[in-house]
C-alpha cells in the first residue's frame, strides 16, 4: 500500500538509520554532565585520555606524578587526563500548522526525517537520545535514553503528530512559549537540535535561548521551502489554509518586496542569535534529500588530493 506523502511514514523514518551511519562525524561539542560516555570534554581528571604534563600543584593526586619528567627536570609535575562524559541529545520537533506546506515536499515530513536520522545518528555514537514533538495543540516527551525503544517510541510520535496536521488546528503554543517548555526538559550538558522554520522567531525568543545556551549547546535546524525566499511567477494564484481561500496576486511589486523582505528580516535574526549563543545553524530544503544535507555537515571528510 502506497504511504500518503503528507504524512510522515514510520517504516522510512525508520529506515534512515541505514544513512545516519554515516554520519561519522555527528558533533562532539563539550561536555557539561559528568558522567560516563563517549565524548572528550573540557573537564579535567583521571579519565582515559591523556592531555598534558603541568608542574605539580599542591591537591593534585600522587597517582598522576610524571616521575620521568619530574626525575628529569627535578621538579615535581603531573599527568592531565581529559575525562569522557556523556551528552544526552534532545531533539524539539516543530510540527504545527505553519509546517504543513511545502512546493517540493512538506516542511513537516522533511522535520521528521531530520528529527529522525539525528536520533539515529545518537545512537550510533552511544549517546542518550529523547526528544519533544510539539504540534497545534499537543505536545509528546520522549525522555533521552541509550534505547532503541525510546528511538521507536519519538518517530511513531512523529508519525502521529504530522498525521494530525491533515486536519487544520489553531496553534496553541508560539515558538517562545515551545523554547520556554525546552528550558525544563533540556538536562545540563545536552546538545539540543531545534527542528523548526522558526517562522514566529522574534525577540521574545531570545531569553528563552540564552538561558538554554548556558547549559546546553544548541543546533537550529531550519527547513526551508523555497517559495518561502520569494513568491511565485507574477500570476494569479488560489491559495488557501484548510479553512479559508483566496486568490494571490503574485504581480504586486510592493507584495513581492514585503514577502521577500520578511523572510530577509527572519533569516538575520537567526544568523545573528547563531553567532551570539555560538550554535550551529543546518538549513534543510524541502527539495533535497535529508541524509544528503547531513552527510554534509557530518559525513565522512574526504581530504584533498594533492596537486602534482
Amino acid at each position: 500500500m502506497k504511504s500518503n506523502p503528507a504524512i510522515a511514514d514510520s517504516h522510512q523514518l525508520i529506515k534512515l538509520r541505514y544513512g545516519a551511519k554515516e554520519l561519522t562525524h555527528f558533533p562532539k561539542l563539550q561536555a557539561r554532565q559528568i558522567l560516563a560516555g563517549g565524548h572528550k570534554s573540557h573537564f579535567r581528571g583521571r579519565g582515559m585520555d591523556f592531555d598534558q604534563v603541568r608542574l605539580y600543584q599542591p591537591g593534585d593526586d600522587v597517582r598522576s606524578i610524571d616521575w620521568r619528567v619530574t626525575a628529569r627536570t627535578q621538579v615535581p609535575h603531573t599527568k592531565v587526563f581529559i575525562e569522557e562524559r556523556e551528552r544526552p541529545i534532545l531533539i524539539i520537533c516543530d510540527l504545527r500548522s505553519s509546517m504543513f506546506f511545502g512546493s517540493q515536499r512538506l516542511k513537516s515530513v522533511v522535520a521528521c526525517e531530520v528529527s529522525a536520522a539525528l536520533a539515529w545518528a545518537g545512537l550510533g555514537i552511544n549517546d542518550r537520545v529523547g526528544g519533544v514533538i510539539f504540534g497545534a495543540q499537543k505536545q509528546l516527551d520522549v525522555k533521552p535514553k541509550r534505547s532503541h525503544h525510546t528511538a521507536l517510541q519519538f518517530i511513531h510520535g512523529l508519525q502521529n503528530f504530522s498525521e494530525a496536521l491533515l486536519e487544520p488546528q489553531p496553534d496553541s503554543l508560539d515558538l517562545a512559549t515551545i523554547l520556554e517548555e525546552s528550558r525544563r526538559l533540556a538536562l545540563p550538558g545536552s546538545t539540543v537540535f531545534i527542528v523548526s522554520d522558526f517562522h514566529d522567531l522574534n525577540s521574545d525568543c531570545e531569553p528563552h535561548l540564552f538561558s538554554l545556551a548556558k547549559h546546553c549547546s544548541i543546533n537550529f535546524c531550519q527547513v526551508i521551502d523555497n517559495l518561502e525566499r520569494q513568491l511565485p511567477e507574477p500570476a494569479l494564484y488560489a491559495v488557501g489554509n484548510g479553512e479559508r481561500q483566496a486568490i494571490l496576486d503574485t504581480s504586486d511589486v510592493k507584495l513581492r518586496d514585503h514577502f521577500a523582505y520578511q523572510f530577509s528580516q527572519r533569516e538575520n535574526l537567526l544568523q545573528k542569535l547563531c553567532e551570539q549563543l555560538s550554535a550551529v545553524l543546518l538549513p534543510f530544503n524541502t527539495s533535497q534529500p535529508v541524509i544528503h544535507l547531513l552527510a554534509k555537515a557530518y559525513g565522512k571528510r574526504r581530504s584533498a588530493r594533492k596537486s602534482n
